[in-house]
């Protein structure tokens, strides 16, 4: 499967099922707190604000543990530790949302996920890229990828279905039910569970990771002053517009919903879209960078993002939406996976953890900061939120042109390999 190790397979398919319980909640919790399931203060901000703050303080922490958790990882040298006890908190919090009746219990509850994901994601990342050589790196990314986000789509499918279907009645009693929201909330608890069994099982760190004890090597500026960024850090920045944009759908919900005449699946459908492109993409996409180099894909990525962000801001039709989702996804792929195998290529031995955490922290500060835009620029109009995520996309074709380059000998790339 494109010169793919095994256990990053593996891994894929045991972040696939905690994807899909993961993915759950950015249908269910917008739903949740519009349901009046929720109480309290809401601090005198709308609905749709208080629902993209909910789902954005899980990027917003998650961003700011990831460096620490990723140098954790390259200090501890154990990859796999640390996917597992992530794994495990999340399963955890996801019970707890059914305890939870306010506001603030919420966003306390997200917050801990976010450390959670942060332990998982940057382990995962490193452990994927110290599985890689440069010849096959961007298709494993791209392998990694795609089940993880095949997860991630069919997650919030199954969670609309599964909230509509409720109340559910349970075999113990014939006066207990089952909410919709409480059911999938359960689901998304056991999915995690499935995950930390899978990696228990199938996955192991590589013979050659060890501890490190090396400085962190994390820069904004150029050492080499051949450029005025980082490649790293401006990777980061492409991967932080891409993001933004494809998360300015979710909080909207409701909006989308009325404007297209829609429900809850119909709705889940569109956003699984994105993701099944995305998915079906990636492999591909970066099997070829591995081949004609990467740098050429991510612009490209980035310039097709434009216009099919902005498009959802003018569709009328469900099935419109779908197609610019779909579109969307392609332009994803074409961004996410090279980038994330040419920051592996130029990332210093014993570093991946901390190294490549600035692109996985660009990515989820990019889904928190597109849901927060998002639900304070619906205000000014439907098209408001895509025409400023068409314009975070233009600022990255820009970036990626005039500070990177491909790594042009061995001694510039990961010695990884």
């Amino acid at each position: 499967m494109f010169e793919t190790d095994r256990r990053v397979v593996a891994l894929g398919i045991a972040r696939m099922a905690d994807a899909v319980g993961n993915s759950f909640l950015i249908v269910v919790l917008p739903l949740y707190v519009a349901s009046g399931a929720v109480t309290g203060e809401a601090f005198g901000f709308t609905e749709a604000f208080v629902s993209g703050l909910v789902l954005a303080l899980f990027g917003l922490v998650s961003s700011v543990v990831q460096p620490i958790a990723g140098r954790l990882s390259d200090r501890a040298g154990k990859r796999k530790l640390f996917v597992i006890v992530g794994l495990s908190i999340l399963a955890l919090t996801d019970v707890a949302f059914s305890i939870a009746g306010s506001y603030v219990s919420l966003m306390f509850i997200r917050m801990v996920q976010g450390v959670a994901a942060a332990l998982t994601i940057t382990a995962s990342i490193a452990l994927v890229n110290e599985l890689s050589a440069s010849k096959n790196r961007g298709g494993n990314m791209g392998i990694y990828n795609a089940f993880r986000l095949t997860g991630f789509g069919a997650g919030p499918l199954a969670a609309g279905i599964i909230v509509e279907g409720g109340p559910y009645q349970l075999p113990i009693g014939n006066d207990i039910q089952l909410s919709g929201f409480h059911a999938a909330f359960a689901t998304a608890a056991f999915a995690a569970l499935v995950s930390i069994l899978l990696v228990h099982v199938l996955v192991s760190d590589p013979e050659e990771t060890a501890p490190t004890s090396d400085d962190v090597a994390l820069a904004i500026r150029d050492p080499t002053s051949r450029h005025l960024l980082d490649p790293i850090f401006t990777l980061g920045l492409a991967t932080l517009a891409m993001s933004t944009c494809i998360a300015l759908l979710a909080p909207i919900q409701p909006e989308v919903n009325n404007r297209l005449g829609q429900g809850p699946i119909l709705f889940s459908i569109q956003f699984a879209a994105f993701i099944g492109a995305l998915a079906v993409t990636q492999p591909i996409v970066g099997s070829v960078s591995d081949r004609v180099g990467r740098r050429l894909f991510i612009i490209a990525g980035l310039a097709f993002l434009i216009p099919t962000t902005l498009v959802q801001g003018v569709v009328v039709e469900p099935w419109q939406m779908i197609v610019a989702r779909i579109l969307q996804g392609v332009s994803g792929a074409m961004v996410f996976a090279p980038a994330l195998a040419l920051a592996g290529d130029l990332a210093q031995k014993g570093q991946s953890g901390a190294q490549l955490s600035v692109l996985t922290v660009a990515f989820g500060l990019g889904i928190s900061f597109g849901q927060l835009a998002s639900g304070f620029l619906i205000r000014y109009g439907f098209i408001t939120p895509f025409a400023f995520g068409g314009a975070l996309a233009t600022i990255g074709v820009v970036l990626v042109s005039t500070q990177v380059e491909e790594p042009t000998s061995k001694s510039t790339v990961s010695t990884t390999d």
